[in-house]
């Protein structure tokens, strides 16, 4: 007669699973250089727009930087807009803080799409700072476009 499992292998599934919780997932959308995490590079789907607005989180500096380079192959150039921007990438990312780019705020504008950009994708995007130098990000394709 098969009595289903054992009291010992559902504890030790029961173990697996607590530990599984507690232990913090890597994280895809995060990355780092020497200085700073970068946290979820992401924008809207684009129709036939020439231009996608991304956002993204900056923190955990231990050093202040500057961004001052964004790259892609899916469009042929990068400049600041929002407010307070000047237009040429080059963006102050204080020690000790977290640092937004937001739709609200301050944001990279992504110029001259080749292609638009589908919702659930992500297409590569590198990240030049000033002390930390380049990063290899992703950059997601989370919301449908407004309007």
């Amino acid at each position: 007669m098969n009595q289903g499992p054992s009291r010992r292998a559902l504890l030790q599934a029961s173990m697996a699973f607590g530990a599984a919780c507690l232990v913090p997932s890597a994280r895809a959308c995060e990355f780092f250089t020497t200085n700073l995490r970068v946290t979820h590079p992401w924008t809207r789907a684009t129709g036939k727009d020439s231009f996608a607005i991304v956002c993204m989180k900056f923190d955990e500096v231990t050093v202040a930087d500057r961004l001052i380079r964004v790259e892609t192959p899916v469009a042929t150039g990068a400049e600041m807009a929002g407010a307070g921007a000047s237009g040429k990438v080059n963006f102050l990312i204080p020690k000790g803080q977290e640092t937004l780019l937001s739709e609200k705020g301050t944001f990279i504008r992504l110029l001259g799409l080749r292609h638009p950009l589908e919702v659930a994708r992500s297409y590569p995007l590198t990240l030049v700072f000033a002390k930390g130098g380049r990063i290899d990000a992703d950059l997601s394709v989370d919301y449908e476009r407004l309007g």
